[in-house]
């Protein structure tokens, strides 16, 4: 594919979105049904505000989902207190729950406007964003082309890029430059990420390390967890989190193979969807299971096996329960989940091989000896057991978890230096006009 038809390709894209838009109010709907689109709200995926813009510079920033709205929560925090308005915007029902818990009305929430013409530009005109930050991977065409259009600096933040992802950019290296050539700065999570996003014709781009690294641990609730902490007492405890399909039900066939050795042993189950929490209820009560769900607010007993964990924005309570943690998306799922939550909050961390996502992260923490990786169930068996059977293994993991995290700090102040030369005019008009938060 040439230069010149790579452009053409993304003009047809551009305009195909407006021949789409009067058809996209099913999908919407359709979503609405399934519980991943908020009904109330679902205008502003049109593009179509809820909000009033505030007077003064405004800083748009585009976090996905719960990871990586967690991730920029610090990034945020600078901003606000520089002075800067702040609109974020997200994709999925759940990380506007987060927003709404971690930042409150501190920052302005909007669903982030579908990848359409009509839409992108509808939000764009509303908001005059005067920079806009998007976080990881967000890479949307219509998006990018609406912001290089009216020449709004997009820089890309903790910017990573996958194994298939940049296999398929490889396969059209014009489209690529045409997208990439459209941001002011990549800030990428590691070496490899940066040179990825360089061969396919982004500039500059400049290493950051993950900037969860820098986040805080997730909060908790101390009154619940010292209710739960009374429930459980003594008993032993390992935790399957952010798991996906045909996980849990390994997790589940761990329990029953390990509870002959341990009696009392419970199993924390997080779904990284709560919504199918029901379905897995009924999947592991026909294993033989008691299972207590955590949105029920039943009690856990000796008899109870499994706590499913079905809430939102309590990953905190999860983790301070144990001190073991599977991070899932790993073994029956592909590219793994963020094992940096855990490994701060004191817990030895086990995983699956798909770890592609966040390579770099458990290449930290396996160095320093704060995570494993398994094949499979009998292998993950195998390691929770030997876990649970030695407290001095298990305390070196957890140690070695809490130095990795503490060596991959730092991220945060490299990117506040990217991003200096486009918040700094925003910062004194700001303090001009006597407006934003301080």
């Amino acid at each position: 594919m040439s230069e010149r038809w790579a452009r053409m390709l993304l003009t047809t894209y551009r305009w195909a979105g407006v021949a789409a838009m009067p058809f996209i109010g099913a999908y919407v709907l359709s979503r609405v049904g399934k519980g991943k689109e908020d009904r109330s709200r679902r205008h502003e995926r049109y593009g179509k505000s809820s909000q009033q813009r505030p007077d003064g510079p405004l800083v748009w920033v585009h976090a996905a989902s719960v990871g990586e709205t967690v991730a920029v929560l610090s990034l945020i925090d600078y901003i606000l207190q520089s002075g800067i308005h702040v609109l974020l915007t997200t994709g999925t029902v759940t990380s506007a729950r987060v927003a709404h818990e971690r930042l409150g009305d501190r920052v302005i929430h909007q669903f982030v406007p579908l990848d359409l013409k009509p839409a992108v530009s509808r939000f764009l005109a509303f908001w005059t964003p005067d920079l806009a930050i998007m976080a990881e991977s967000e890479i949307w065409p219509v998006t990018i082309l609406e912001l290089g259009a009216r020449r709004i600096p997009q820089v890309l933040v903790n910017a990573r890029m996958s194994d298939k992802s940049f296999a398929r950019w490889q396969k059209a290296p014009y489209l690529a430059e045409a997208l990439f050539e459209n941001f002011a700065h990549v800030v990428a999570q590691s070496e490899a990420d940066g040179e990825r996003f360089r061969a396919l014709g982004a500039r500059p781009v400049t290493v950051s390390g993950n900037l969860k690294g820098d986040t805080e641990p997730p909060p908790v609730d101390e009154r619940l967890f010292d209710h739960y902490s009374r429930e459980i007492g003594s008993r032993k405890t390992w935790a399957a989190i952010s798991t996906h399909e045909g996980e849990e039900k390994i997790a589940a066939q761990v329990h029953r193979a390990l509870k002959s050795r341990h009696p009392d042993l419970l199993t924390i189950i997080v779904p990284r969807h709560p919504h199918r929490a029901e379905a897995l209820l009924e999947e592991m009560t026909k294993l033989g299971l008691k299972v207590v769900t955590r949105s029920s607010g039943a009690s856990i007993n000796a008899l109870t096996d499994i706590l499913l964990g079905d809430t939102i924005g309590e990953m905190g309570l999860y983790l301070r329960l144990t001190e073991i943690a599977f991070v899932g998306r790993s073994l029956s799922g592909e590219g793994g989940q963020n094992p940096m939550e855990p490994a701060m909050l004191n817990t030895a961390v086990l995983s699956g091989v798909n770890v592609q996502n966040f390579r770099e992260a458990y290449r930290l923490l396996i160095d320093h000896g704060g995570a494993r990786l398994v094949r499979d169930a009998k292998m993950l068996a195998g390691a929770v057991n030997f876990l649970l059977e030695n407290h001095a293994e298990r305390e070196t993991m957890m140690q070695a978890g809490l130095t990795a995290v503490e060596q991959m700090s730092g991220s945060l102040s490299r990117t506040l230096i990217a991003l200096e030369p486009f918040l700094h005019p925003l910062i004194v008009k700001s303090r001009l006009q006597g407006g934003g938060e301080r």
